[in-house]
This record gives structure tokens, sequence and C-alpha cells, in this order.
């Protein structure tokens, strides 16, 4: 009897220091769920999992390194919010599968990513048809966002464009430069042109249908 005591105390114990240590944690979609997140949560739930079925282990032993990685994840995700490169390794970056209409077979291959999948996440979007997809774009986090396609006043497809991020914390993105046929002598000029003559100064600059956008870092 004093077994089962023991166990539904420590149950209820390891639930709260569960429920805190997420919560410090900070607030995030199963589905966005970094790498970094994901080994954590499992090996948190494991070893709640290891105290609770063995009471002879120490409740402090079991609490101490949960805690830890606690202090860990958090003190990576502060380090990945100031290196995009840090970001990459761990989370990767996001992949377009279909753009402007057209599927990325490379793209797929290079991510294991088969047209069942595809098919099965477009559906999920009750998107009936690839035809009616002007990019898809496969996240870090294994979800897909779509973006349809737009049609003019006399019902044809029109063309459309998705943000393209060209400066991520002070960093030129030069594959993305690559990917709309432009160089970094080409995003400086025209940088200067709108008076922004330090890039190491913007957090984000992003260029969409022929139009720029530009965060300073930490302007209020």
């Amino acid at each position: 009897m004093e077994m089962y005591i023991t166990i539904v105390i420590r149950t209820v114990m390891f639930y709260i220091l569960i429920l805190f240590i997420f919560r410090v944690m900070g607030k995030r979609e199963i589905g966005e769920l970094s790498i970094l997140d994901l080994v954590v949560f499992v090996m948190i739930g494991e070893l709640a999992i290891v105290a609770i079925e063995n009471p002879k282990v120490s409740s402090i032993h079991v609490a101490v390194p949960m805690v830890l990685l606690m202090l860990i994840q958090i003190t990576l995700a502060k380090f990945s919010l100031k290196s995009k490169r840090f970001r990459d390794l761990v989370d990767g970056k996001p992949t377009i599968i279909i753009n402007r209409g057209k599927i990325d077979e490379e793209a797929m291959r290079k991510q294991r990513y088969n047209f069942d999948d595809l098919l099965t996440q477009l559906r999920e979007k009750d998107i009936r048809s690839i035809a009616d997809v002007e990019f898809a774009i496969l996240e870090s986090s294994g979800s897909l966002s779509v973006i349809e396609r737009m049609n003019n006043s006399d019902g044809q497809p029109k063309d459309g464009d998705i943000t393209i991020p060209l400066i991520i914390d002070g960093n030129i993105e030069e594959e993305n430069l690559t990917r709309i046929n432009k160089t970094n002598l080409w995003l400086r000029q025209e940088l200067k042109k709108m008076g922004y003559r330090d890039v190491k100064q913007i957090s984000f600059c992003s260029f969409e249908n022929g139009k720029f956008f530009v965060d300073i870092m930490d302007e209020e």
C-alpha cells in the first residue's frame, strides 16, 4: 500500500514539475517544436517515467537533471535567437517544394519528401489540385505552408510572389539573392538608396513583388 501512495505522490509531483519546466521554456505548438525542444521533451518525459516506476530512485536525483535540461534548452534557445547559422544547423531551412506552380523534384529528393507526402498535406489543407498551388513551402518543423494561386477578374491566373528574406539578423542571405537573380552589390546599392548604409543594423529585410521591407534592430 505504501508503494502505491509513493507512486501517486511522485506522479503528482513530477506532473507539477514538468508543467513548470514547459511553462518556463515557453509556449510552442507541437508542430512547431524544434529538434532541441523535442529532444529535451523526450528526455524529461523518460526521466519522469523512471522516477515514477522505480520508487527506489531518489526524486532529487531525477529532478536535478530535469531542471538542468531546462536550463540547457533555454540557453541554446537564446543562442539560436542571436545566430542564424546555429538555427539553420539545428532546425534546418524551409524548402520550396512548389515554386510558381512548378514542382521542384530535386528539392523533394533532398528532403526525402515524396508525392504521397505532398498530396496528403495538400488534402489536409483542403487543396484539391496541385494546379491550384502557387507556392508550397516545407517548413523546418515538417509542416507544409501553401499559398494558392491568385486569379485576375477574368479568372486567369495572376502572377504572385512570396516574401524573400534577404537579410536576417544583419547577415545577407546569399542563397536567396541567387534565387531572385540578384547580387550582394545590388542589394547594398538598393539599401543605400533608401538610406540604409550599415547592413549589420538591419534585423530583417525582405523583397516581395519588387518592394522592400526593412526593419532596423531594436528600433522603437
